[in-house]
């Protein structure tokens, strides 16, 4: 994705709908050419096409979170796909680096994606050779996510050996942290019922500690990450036991 889009993402999440002209005049370039740009980001699921103009999807600002350090999700996100193999069931949970990969394993055959996202389900659909399970639960509209004691029912319900989960910050004292309470307790119960319990964040997640704090880091087997993680929370994840991969 060029930065010109990477634009464009943002400009529309801030806005909410902007036309074709008013896009062509910021960047000094034609309408074809942004309109080419908006074929591009409404193909990749990131916004939806309106007559003149374009809008964005309202999911807790995923336009603007996808945008930002897009280049370091996407190189996450395709590591992360290359530990999924052929036949397997994974639960992918939320979170703009997730949505990457929902993107990345759809391309794949054969697999199984669980998830309790609307929005990384949609970004399945295109994918003729795997399955999508959707859970139940109590919608929440902001990040398209469905929570709640329904959704642990169907978690009971349903059995995967790999999770794939996004975090809002991370530090040594307060471990891997959430800004939202509900979707973090959610997020908990998936991994403890999982054999590998995957982290998929970029670096700038490090260094902050929100709300409400996840699962414990003795349950987390690997983090994905870029190379800007700080050194001293890469050793100190290193020395729990936790395998720290550099995409």
């Amino acid at each position: 994705m060029n930065n010109r889009r990477r634009e464009i993402l943002k400009i529309v999440s801030q806005n909410s709908r902007i036309s074709v002209n008013q896009l062509a005049e910021k960047f000094k370039v034609s309408t074809v050419t942004i309109r080419q740009d908006l074929d591009y980001l409404e193909g990749e699921g990131f916004l939806k096409r309106i007559h003149g103009g374009v809008a964005s999807l309202d999911s807790d600002d995923i336009s603007s979170r996808l945008a930002d350090n897009y280049e370091s999700k996407l190189k996450i996100a395709r590591k992360a796909s290359s530990f999924v193999e052929t036949g397997e069931t994974i639960l992918i949970e939320g979170g703009s680096t997730n949505t990457i990969l929902a993107k990345e394993v759809s391309k794949k055959e054969g697999i199984t994606i669980i998830t309790p996202n609307i929005f990384i389900a949609r970004e399945c659909r295109k994918s003729k050779n795997n399955n999508v399970i959707l859970l139940g639960g109590i919608y929440q509209k902001e990040s398209e996510s469905l929570i709640g004691s329904l959704a642990k029912l169907c978690i009971d319900n349903v059995n995967y050996k790999k999770v794939f989960l996004g975090v809002d910050g991370f530090t040594p004292e307060n471990g891997f942290t959430s800004k939202d309470m509900m979707r973090a307790e959610l997020a908990t119960y998936i991994a403890h019922k999982s054999e590998k319990v995957f982290i998929l964040t970029d670096s700038s997640k490090f260094g902050k500690s929100e709300l409400t704090k996840l699962f414990d880091i003795k349950d987390i087997h690997y983090v994905i990450t870029d190379e800007g993680i700080p050194h001293d929370d890469r050793d100190y994840l290193r020395k729990k036991g936790v395998k720290v991969i550099i995409a």
